[in-house]
């Protein structure tokens, strides 16, 4: 048998201008580094592959400009188009696709995922309700973000009828080449995932550019002769693989933030208790609020951003083993981690496949979701995938909004600088943010009420000075921080007037005090 263990400089060789070439890896985690760096090496050298059309989950990135991920393939002219999830994690190419020099498609990641079952499977594409009523629905962008892909003819999504019901359609199409990273290999091309510590789209990459007619590359750790890898361990296998190319040490860390940790992937369980609190801040008051909306034995989604903060204080407050938290890349249990590291665990009970995890999503088993509010109007939509001309796209943020029945927004009332004093029970602004996050109208709809409103979901809005709950005639206020003055810091400083409840009352004061809350779900 011939090994198909091949050096980077051939693997990129491999690589034509304009393909369609998907790149693996979420976030910190997982990106093929060693091949990416030959391929901006050889652009540099010769400018060649150029005009590739790109596709990815939550695109790999250390956030920063000229870090890991997709920066390192971001000079002008190698990448045409990007088909993702989110983008911002390399700063680079988000704004490359917000200032529309990089045509820009994005879909929720759940659909994401499905898709490339979808195309691995023969199937024309992917029937949803997902999407329906957002950015995504053909009848408002159609995940087209920018003017490069509305101008480009490509529908990626259409609206069609199924029984009298609405769904919408997301089209299969064949992806020339995929380079993925698994962390070992044998020389047949087995792949095993056992020291990542999220296993992102690459089974299913591998499947649906294997079944396209596709080239397969994996980036691994190490390669060894068949037969030494434990069948249990085989993520991927070799029947599917064309090509293995051995990294460099610096080019294959577990994480972007750090080269490894054995508590991320259950080499070791790490003592909680040894995990130090947030201290008190903005960050945590939200946390606080929101970790009283937690029920005993629930299943709980964690999203990007402020939402990691509802596990640093369920694990102060003791009640991390009563509540399973669950991220959108298939980690269950432990404590979610912050920042680059997002998406693990530490200590986690299970690490599922990410496609795999959308179907459980889709279906309804989360209890409840906490996920970042980028800004919220009057109808009690949110927007957290576009910003004036910078989009990041949604994530799993679509899927996970439109299948859980309870439903935490969270995050600063106000956007920008703010300078407040925490403590003895109150909150004190001192000098407030200067932007409005509560709009007249959201400007990119990610989360629709009218699906929620068809759902008959449970909505909150969490601040640290006022939480917000969805009702039939709209938004309502029904808690307002003590310290806070409901006129001045509140009511003016939205761009509409909410409904505000008969029972307003003020929220816990055991949020402002830098101590333990002793909360428990007995209390609810």
């Amino acid at each position: 048998m011939v090994s198909k263990a091949i050096s980077s400089v051939a693997a990129i060789s491999l690589i034509r201008d304009n393909m369609t070439v998907g790149i693996g890896g979420f976030g910190g985690f997982s990106a093929p580094d060693e091949i990416l760096r030959e391929i901006a090496k050889s652009f540099e050298e010769s400018g060649r592959p150029r005009g590739l059309n790109v596709v990815s989950g939550i695109s790999p990135g250390d956030l920063r400009e000229d870090g890991y991920g997709l920066s390192i393939i971001r000079t002008p002219g190698i990448i045409a188009s990007i088909y993702a999830s989110h983008v911002g994690m390399s700063p680079a190419i988000g704004r490359a696709v917000s200032d529309n020099k990089i045509a820009g498609y994005t879909v929720p990641l759940g659909v994401y995922g499905h898709l490339l079952k979808a195309i691995a499977g023969g199937r024309p594409g992917v029937v949803t309700k997902v999407g329906l009523h957002t950015f995504c629905d053909p009848r408002i962008e159609g995940c087209r973000v920018n003017e490069l892909a509305a101008s480009s003819g490509r529908q990626v999504v259409s609206l069609i009828d199924f029984e009298g019901e609405e769904y919408l359609f997301y089209r299969s199409f064949p992806i020339d080449l995929c380079i993925i990273r698994g962390t070992y290999a044998d020389e047949y091309g087995n792949i095993s995932l056992e020291e990542e510590a999220l296993h992102s789209e690459q089974a299913a990459m591998a499947a649906a550019v294997h079944n396209s007619g596709g080239t397969v590359i994996v980036q691994v750790k190490n390669i060894f002769g068949r037969g030494l890898l434990d069948p249990r361990r085989v993520a991927i296998p070799g029947a599917l693989v064309d090509y293995v190319v051995q990294a460099r040490p610096e080019n294959h860390p577990q994480c972007y933030s750090e080269p490894f940790r054995p508590e991320l992937i259950g080499d070791v369980r790490m003592r909680l208790d040894m995990i130090q609190p947030m201290p008190l801040n903005l960050r945590k008051v939200c946390g606080r609020r929101a970790a009283m909306e937690l029920k005993a034995g629930g299943l709980v989604n964690l999203g990007i951003g402020m939402p990691d903060s509802v596990a640093s204080v369920a694990n102060e407050e003791g009640l991390s083993h009563q509540v399973t938290f669950s991220i959108e890349t298939g980690v269950y249990g432990g404590v979610p981690l912050s920042g680059v590291a997002l998406g693990a665990s530490v200590n986690p009970d299970a690490i599922l496949q990410i496609t795999d995890n959308f179907d459980i999503y889709d279906g309804g088993a989360l209890d409840a979701a906490v996920l970042g509010m980028g800004e919220a109007d009057e109808e009690g939509n949110v927007n957290v995938s576009k910003f004036g001309s910078r989009c990041t796209g949604p994530g799993g943020f679509i899927n996970i909004t439109q299948s859980t029945k309870k439903l935490c927004f969270m995050g600063s009332f106000m956007a920008g600088e703010m300078e407040c004093r925490i403590g003895d029970g109150r909150l004190t602004i001192e000098k407030d943010a200067p932007r409005a996050k509560f709009k007249r109208r959201v400007q990119q709809v990610t989360f629709s009420s009218r699906c929620a409103a068809e759902m008959g979901q449970q909505v909150l809005y969490i601040t640290e000075r006022a939480v917000f709950r969805l009702e039939r005639d709209g938004v309502t206020l029904t808690e307002i921080a003590p310290g806070v003055d409901l006129e001045r810091d509140i009511l003016e400083k939205m761009e509409f007037r909410p409904r505000v409840s008969d029972d307003l009352r003020l929220m816990d004061e055991r949020i402002f005090r830098d101590e333990k809350m002793k909360i428990s779900f007995a209390e609810q």
